[in-house]
């Protein structure tokens, strides 16, 4: 009897074929929470990704509107140095200009130039004629390099593909370069810094900026550093005590005594 009934109860499970009531107890729980895993990643991705692309900036920190910068800016096209870029025309409008001597001053008028927003897209954005992203660079009056395109005839370069690059060296003492990678505009100014900007061949190596802009950046920087001002030493008057010139005391001339005459 017992086999019997278990023989019966097995053909019952196995006509249903699993049957209604176990298809309707799929795990939904389960996929509902690997969607939502999935979902949640694709949000931290694209959000780090937006963090990178989109780098928050603050007005705080230097540089201030009370204080003064100055960086050393070279551009190579082809291999040739241009000329220094004349000095900035609207100084009224923005503190981030050129000074003709192959120097930027940074000296921020507000907010929107102080701190982190002190870069060199904001000074490139506020000189006319000046073009700088990541696939071109454009020298006031000249033609418009963009990656890729052939260096032309009577460049050192000529013929050779060039490519926008900018790199920088922290201060004037410094012999190592970094090369700004993303957006070159996002570069922050330093005090005593050296950038260049370039449109050279993939092989070729960034210059500095030519030395006489150096030796400017130098002066600049070290006339505007504070000097501790030291008191002179006072010298002590010393008031020769001159002792009284002795007047030698000449003894009377002894007259001399003749006894009489006997």
């Amino acid at each position: 009897m017992a086999s019997n009934a278990t023989g019966k109860w097995v053909a019952r499970a196995a006509s249903t074929g699993g049957g209604k009531t176990y298809r309707g107890q799929m795990p939904i729980n389960w996929y509902a929470s690997l969607i939502i895993i999935c979902v949640v990643g694709l949000f931290l991705i694209g959000y780090s990704r937006y963090q990178l692309t989109h780098k928050s900036t603050t007005a705080t920190g230097p540089p201030t509107t009370t204080e003064t910068w100055h960086a050393a800016l070279g551009i190579d096209v082809c291999g040739t140095i241009e000329p220094n870029l004349p000095a900035s025309t609207k100084t009224s409008k923005t503190g981030l200009t050129a000074d003709g001597s192959g120097l930027v001053v940074v000296s921020p008028k507000n907010s929107s130039e102080s701190g982190a927003n002190a870069t060199l897209g904001k000074f490139v954005s506020g000189y006319k004629g000046l073009t700088l992203t990541s696939s071109t660079l454009g020298y006031p009056g000249k033609k418009l390099m963009s990656n890729g395109a052939t260096c032309p005839k009577g460049t050192p370069d000529a013929g050779k593909q060039g490519y926008v690059t900018v790199v920088e060296w922290t201060n004037y003492v410094s012999k190592k370069s970094t090369a700004v990678s993303g957006n070159p505009g996002s570069l922050k100014f330093g005090n005593g810094q050296m950038i260049t900007m370039a449109f050279l061949p993939a092989t070729a190596s960034d210059p500095k900026p030519p030395a006489a802009t150096i030796t400017n950046l130098i002066t600049a920087v070290q006339s505007g550093a504070t000097t501790s001002t030291t008191a002179p030493k006072a010298t002590p008057t010393v008031t020769p005590s001159t002792a009284p010139a002795t007047t030698p005391t000449t003894a009377p001339a002894t007259t001399p005594t003749t006894a009489p005459a006997p």
